[in-house]
């Protein structure tokens, strides 16, 4: 059945044309919206910096229904958008540069759509979570946007993995290409079919930020720990079980679709911690924080996907949220739990609320209609929450704070570290996963002061 509605899934939504002429966006104004400027919606789509694009997102319902504007955008995916020689033969970011061009864009014509230029928030899921992330983090976004929201989805990388994102021996076997120096890679990639290097980038096994100097001049924790990042109202969150099913259903690395014993996982989590930018040399101590010593196969499954929710997105994303509460700006978070009616059939029992999940609400799918049905078959409580998000979001885009009439109090993210909880009905809860937080900081902790020592070591030897 789950090979059945996957197939489904792919023949419905998975058709697209390709094309590196890709730089285009959708705008959805509500009827008579010319008359006075209207909050601006930006939504960068997610896909693993890989796939998506602006076709697979309606933003009719919550344009309509939240008197708002909302923007759809494009930009170039794969090794179109990210490939990077390190040098200044290919500096990379290109996709960056060209969400930087949208929101420039915005900035001139907007207003033509009725929408204001001086309150825009960008919101995305995912590689679009980390994208909007990035803008946060830019000089280069700043006065370009005014508020922000990430959903699933945080970067902060080492500066040694920011340094080069593409794997050049790998992209000149592919297509031949000599190495002998940077320049001879760019030209031999320009005589290359565009088609051929979009089908190809889904070979490459990590493509994101680099540090390029013009888009992104630091490493993150830098910036972040300078305060140097542009900070405006920012509402992060997750899900409850972000490797349920869906990046783990599409992903190519042994052991991550089919969870097997201790032993085969222990092997998985050698390979995605470094892709994950943990030090192998922790790989004991978490395999005992988070495995323990079970041997049932559905424990050891959920406590494996705990630990890459955890990892890959949870604790980046709290990591980011108390660097933004410490400026002073406005700062909100939520946990995603509802796991949605339409998943009896496509799904397996144990997945939760999956990784990208509440993204069919916040977009008012079920009052959607036609091609692009970014959640069907609903149940009345279903709609009743559909609408309930697509206020909290327009009431943040409107505002910088997504509370409102009739809505439960969502409140900051203070030193109480409280976030709502969102389901079927909302709670307020504190401190979410502190157990594992505390975890995460003393092993990272731990990290930084065996660097500061071996930096000692070094500088006494010399």
């Amino acid at each position: 059945m789950l090979k059945t509605a996957e197939k489904n899934f792919k023949e419905k939504h998975l058709p697209f044309q390709t094309s590196e002429d890709c730089l285009y966006l959708n705008v959805y104004s509500p009827a008579g919206s010319n008359k006075d400027k209207l909050p601006v919606m930006v939504w960068i789509h997610g896909g693993n910096f890989i796939f998506g694009g602006a076709a697979r997102y309606d933003g009719s319902a919550l344009s309509a229904y939240e008197n708002v504007v909302v923007v759809i955008i494009q930009y170039r995916l794969g090794l179109l958008g990210f490939f990077s020689t390190g040098d200044e033969h290919a500096r990379g970011n290109w996709a960056f540069l060209d969400q930087v061009a949208a929101l420039q864009w915005i900035q001139g014509n907007i207003e033509h759509f009725g929408g204001d230029p001086g309150s825009v928030t960008l919101f995305g899921v995912s590689a679009g979570s980390c994208s909007v992330f990035a803008h946060v983090l830019s000089p280069l976004s700043k006065n370009l946007f005014h508020k922000a929201i990430s959903e699933s989805g945080i970067l902060i990388p080492p500066e040694k993995d920011l340094l080069l994102s593409t794997d050049l021996k790998k992209v000149a076997s592919i297509f031949k290409c000599e190495t002998s120096s940077s320049l001879s890679l760019i030209n031999c990639l320009r005589n290359q079919e565009a088609k051929d290097i979009v089908f190809h980038s889904t070979e490459m096994s990590y493509l994101s930020l680099v540090l390029d100097g013009v888009f992104l001049p630091k490493s993150p924790e830098d910036i972040l720990a300078g305060k140097e990042f542009n900070a405006v109202p920012y509402m992060i969150g997750v899900t409850n079980n972000e490797f349920g099913w869906n990046i783990r259903s599409t992903s190519k690395i042994p052991g991550l679709k089919e969870v097997g014993d201790k032993k085969s996982i222990t092997s998985t989590l050698e390979f995605l911690l470094q892709m994950m930018h943990v030090p192998s040399e922790f790989l004991p101590v978490i395999v005992d924080e988070y495995l323990g010593n079970t041997d049932d196969p559905a424990e050891l499954r959920d406590r494996f996907l705990d630990l890459l929710g955890d990892v890959g997105i949870v604790m980046p994303s709290i990591k980011a949220l108390n660097y933004h509460r410490e400026s002073g700006a406005p700062a909100y978070f939520f946990e995603y739990q509802h796991r949605p009616t339409s998943y009896w059939d496509s799904k397996p029992e144990y997945v939760k609320a999956d990784h990208g999940d509440e993204v069919g609400f916040v977009f008012g799918g079920p009052y959607l209609a036609g091609d692009i049905q970014l959640r069907s078959e609903v149940t009345e409580e279903e709609k009743n929450l559909s609408r309930t998000l697509m206020k909290y979001w327009a009431n943040f885009a409107r505002n910088g704070n997504p509370n409102g009439e009739g809505l439960v109090e969502w409140p900051s993210y203070n030193l109480n570290e409280e976030y709502l909880q969102i389901n079927l009905n909302q709670k307020v809860a504190r401190k979410l996963k502190e157990k594992k937080v505390e975890f995460w900081r003393k092993l990272m902790f731990e990290k930084t002061n065996n660097k500061r020592m071996e930096n000692k070591k070094v500088n006494s030897e010399l």
